[in-house]
């Protein structure tokens, strides 16, 4: 899962993205309001995490100019201003969850997780199962045969990727702008390292394959007959 970071306070970016990164999420970081509505328009996103008080573009005109191009990307506003008009013209700008700084990361963590659970097509959102694999999102934990399997940050975010769209081929691309941050090298074979570990660790072990390389596409998770 990918996120955008709006904010301007180095500290509590540093502290947000530390934290995602440590959970697996890919995210990247504007400083400003100008600077991070340009990639919130040209880059792909799961949830954005938004200060409402950003130098040069402010993120409640940000979130407007967003919502009337037509980014339903899900956006959660951060800001030290907790009034009820203050939250009530944030949502009415097109937000869909707010937070008072100062937070408790953990706190921060469960909203951004509910914001992509309620935009998720999958029928259980905590927990994503394709044949005998399973994804606890909640512990974040992996298991196949009821065994449990250790996975590592970006390898349970790359599976977690995958299961959200199992059925569907997902090229290099796709996973590159999801998994890993957006000025992450496109040549680099690390897609592939990863796929290959993922494997070893999940279909390896258990005779039956569930990610299958489609030769010039991409990678498809699916439990075929």
């Amino acid at each position: 899962m990918r996120i955008l970071l709006i904010e301007d306070d180095r500290r509590v970016a540093d502290f947000v993205g530390k934290g995602l990164r440590q959970e697996g999420y890919a995210v990247d970081h504007a400083a400003n309001g100008e600077d991070g509505l340009h990639l919130a328009m040209t880059e792909p996103y799961d949830v954005m995490i938004v200060d409402i008080m950003l130098p040069k573009l402010d993120g409640i005109s940000l979130t407007e100019r967003l919502r009337r191009e037509g980014v339903l990307t899900p956006i959660l506003f951060l800001s030290a201003r907790g009034s009820v008009d203050d939250r009530v013209r944030g949502l009415q700008a097109g937000g869909d969850d707010y937070l008072i700084k100062p937070f408790a990361f953990a706190e921060l963590l469960a909203r951004v997780q509910a914001l992509i659970r309620r935009v998720s097509a999958a029928p259980d959102p905590t927990r994503l199962k394709v044949g005998t694999l399973e994804l606890d999102l909640n512990r974040r934990k992996a298991f196949r045969e009821g065994v449990e399997i250790a996975l590592q940050a970006k390898e349970f975010a790359l599976l977690e990727y995958l299961m959200r769209n199992a059925g569907r081929i997902v090229s290099k691309t796709m996973i590159m702008e999801h998994v890993w941050e957006y000025d992450f090298d496109p040549q680099t074979n690390v897609v592939e390292a990863r796929v290959c570990r993922l494997r070893n660790k999940i279909d390896k072990p258990f005779g039956k394959k569930l990610i299958h390389t489609i030769r010039g596409a991409g990678y498809l998770l699916e439990d075929q007959p």
